[in-house]
């Protein structure tokens, strides 16, 4: 997208991501705190980091669109990138986050001050050229800064959809640790302390790792990860050398503000497992973790999430989010989800209403290939 620069003290104008960055994390911050509903993906720390990782030309296509108040002052950011993306089939230009899909960013939302009309953002966003927008991952709910924009849309004639994305397993923290053992099953409990104990006679520590050590404990953590993927023949999340880079930048970040949680399990000074997550709010974000096949049977990834869980209870924080997926890992610790969304925007006119038809006979097909798979 061009960028057109306004020095207009109040309204909406566009800069590139790059200098909207280069606003200062404060700015930032001041509107995601503020947000609904805060995610360290809608962070000045994330797209900092996501500009290191990405290739120039798209970096430099990304842009934010700023609404400013009648004094000047920041109320909102929509970070935006144009993309040419297929849509059933069909290659089309969206308008989609600008970091996009890299490193699976979940509960997104529009950084904003509570109440503020986003109504503006929908005239700019009018004059820009594309055929949908496409805003995934988001935060579910009717609250969101996002719903409130595609309500303003839909006042000027354009049809959207919302549709379920990722479920989120997520814990709502109790006060103390032994209550939480005790909302767990039996087993649950009994293998838990059973290999606690087991580990605890290998003599094993736990090193977490802060500004000084966090390129290092994520070098841990990647080297454990894929390992444990290649034992099964996969090559894991952080194969992609923009993820790596991605998270090497923003653990660094995190670190700097007192919100990295990584940490490893060392046997004899060797770590064995890794859990690497983040602090946002009054919530603890689980992202990644790895650990040593060879250690597969002292269950070392249980003890460490277990260890983590706890430190969060004891800390006072008051959610553990697990992110996007119901693995069957996670369901061993929580039964509670949410899911994220996606909402898309089709444009006005009969390109949009093409669109529009193509997707609802897709919906219609998915219905139906469904229905199928349950009667069979």
């Amino acid at each position: 997208m061009s960028v057109a620069l306004s020095t207009a003290p109040s309204g909406v104008s566009r800069m590139t991501l790059a200098d909207a960055v280069g606003l200062g994390a404060t700015a930032w911050a001041t509107l995601e705190s503020r947000t609904a509903r805060p995610s360290p993906f809608m962070s000045w720390a994330w797209h900092r980091a996501w500009l290191d990782a990405a290739p120039s030309p798209e970096a430099a296509e990304s842009e934010v669109l700023l609404l400013r108040g009648a004094d000047g002052a920041l109320q909102a950011l929509l970070p935006l990138a144009s993309r040419r993306v297929r849509f059933h089939r069909v290659p089309v230009t969206a308008l989609t986050w600008a970091t996009g899909e890299l490193g699976c960013p979940d509960h997104l939302d529009i950084p904003a001050l509570p109440d503020v009309s986003v109504a503006e953002f929908a005239g700019s966003l009018e004059a820009l050229p594309w055929d949908l927008v496409i805003l995934s991952n988001l935060a579910g709910g009717s609250e969101t800064t996002t719903q409130r924009l595609c309500e303003a849309m839909a006042e000027r004639g354009y049809d959207f959809r919302r549709e379920p994305l990722w479920p989120c397993p997520y814990l709502d923290l109790p006060s103390d640790w032994d209550r939480y053992l005790g909302s767990l099953t039996a087993n649950r409990r009994q293998t838990l302390r059973r290999k606690e104990r087991q580990l605890q006679r290998e003599g094993v520590t736990i090193t977490d790792y802060d500004v000084d050590g966090a390129a290092a404990g994520l070098d841990h953590l990647i080297a454990l990860h894929t390992r444990r993927w290649e034992n099964d023949g996969q090559g894991g999340a952080f194969e992609d050398p923009m993820v790596r880079r991605l998270h090497q930048r923003f653990a660094v970040e995190l670190a700097a503000r007192g919100k990295l949680w990584l940490s490893t399990l060392d046997v004899a000074g060797a770590p064995v497992a890794a859990w690497y997550g983040f602090a946002w709010g009054d919530t603890v974000y689980f992202y990644q973790s790895g650990r040593d096949p060879a250690w597969e049977r002292h269950s070392v990834g249980l003890v460490l999430m277990g260890t983590m869980i706890q430190r969060a209870i004891e800390r006072g924080y008051r959610r553990f989010d697990f992110l996007r997926g119901a693995d069957p890992y996670k369901r061993q610790w929580t039964t509670t989800d949410r899911m994220t969304e996606q909402i898309t925007i089709f444009r006005r006119g009969l390109g949009g209403r093409a669109l529009r038809a193509l997707d609802a006979a897709g919906q219609l097909r998915a219905r139906l290939r469904g229905s199928a798979g349950v009667e069979a």
